[in-house]
């Protein structure tokens, strides 16, 4: 179940947005999703956000299956990279080095599947204003003879 987990973390990690059903090799696919936001959703029903890095490590949150709390999720540099045209990744856990199939659908979104097993996918979209976490700063307390000075900020 883990590594069911972690190929649908890469996969949502891998492809890059593009448009109008074309199939984008690996160089296309870097430039259009390295250091971009988006969101995802799976054909099992796993969502999430993310961000992949020029280095090919990413970070985003993944709701498996739709289903359960949402999650934090890593992976370290060179997890994601280029292998000839395609972009590939190094899951540790898996039997196999999956690769991708990235195809932009519009400007703004694309599908990654993995190479062979093309019912094994996940749509992309940079348009997403959909916020899936959020950290709160904490409040700063002022000491002294500032702390009548300056108003409290909420």
């Amino acid at each position: 179940m883990h590594r069911v987990r972690l190929l649908a973390f890469a996969l949502a990690l891998t492809a890059s947005p593009a448009a109008a059903q074309e199939v984008m090799n690996a160089s296309t696919a870097q430039k259009f999703v390295a250091g971009k936001h988006f969101s995802y959703s799976c054909f099992d029903g796993t969502e999430g956000s993310g961000r992949i890095f020029t280095d090919g490590s990413a970070s985003g949150t993944i709701r498996p299956g739709g289903q359960g709390e949402l999650r934090h999720m890593r992976v370290p540099a060179g997890t994601l990279f280029v292998q000839g045209e395609r972009i590939c990744a190094n899951l540790r856990g898996l039997p196999f080095q999956p690769c991708f199939n990235v195809t932009k659908l519009s400007e703004t979104s694309f599908r990654g599947a993995v190479s062979g097993i093309g019912f094994m996918y996940c749509e992309f979209d940079r348009g997403s204003t959909t916020q899936v976490a959020r950290r709160r700063a904490p409040q700063l307390m002022l000491r002294g003879s500032l702390a009548g000075a300056m108003p409290a900020v909420p």
